[in-house]
């Protein structure tokens, strides 16, 4: 088995994607639009250039996600991503690279059980936590 996070956009799933791509230093296996698909007639025009289905490889992982239909997005809440690192040079790299239009939680900092955590939420609405031993 294994555990992949499902994150729902609201309209922009691409961006959010290609933004982790860049962050995450992973690579985009999949970006499936509406329009290519055999929902492509029961949405919207505007509907059609939006996500059905993305997945982001990075190392072993996968991240996905999809642009939920208006009247089914759900803002984000009670998760985060945690990211955990050994290098606390990398781990103020990605929560930097994360913070960038977003919004920081609690600043990575040393704590009594790890020598860097912190928590942000992403330009587009994602909660993310750091951590590194």
């Amino acid at each position: 088995m294994q555990l992949n996070p499902y994150l729902s956009f609201d309209g922009q799933c691409e961006a959010a994607f290609k933004f982790y791509e860049q962050c995450l230093g992973g690579k985009i296996n999949a970006v499936m639009h509406y329009g290519k698909s055999p929902m492509a007639e029961q949405v919207p025009p505007n509907w059609q250039s939006k996500v059905i289905h993305a997945c982001l490889t990075v190392g072993d992982m996968e991240l996905m996600g999809s642009d939920a239909m208006p009247e089914y997005f759900e803002k984000p809440q009670g998760f985060s991503i945690n990211l955990q690192f050994n290098d606390v040079t990398k781990a103020e790299q990605i929560f930097d690279a994360l913070a960038a239009g977003g919004t920081v939680r609690m600043q990575l900092q040393e704590t009594f059980w790890a020598k860097r955590f912190g928590t942000v939420v992403d330009q587009f609405g994602t909660p993310w936590m750091i951590n590194c031993d």
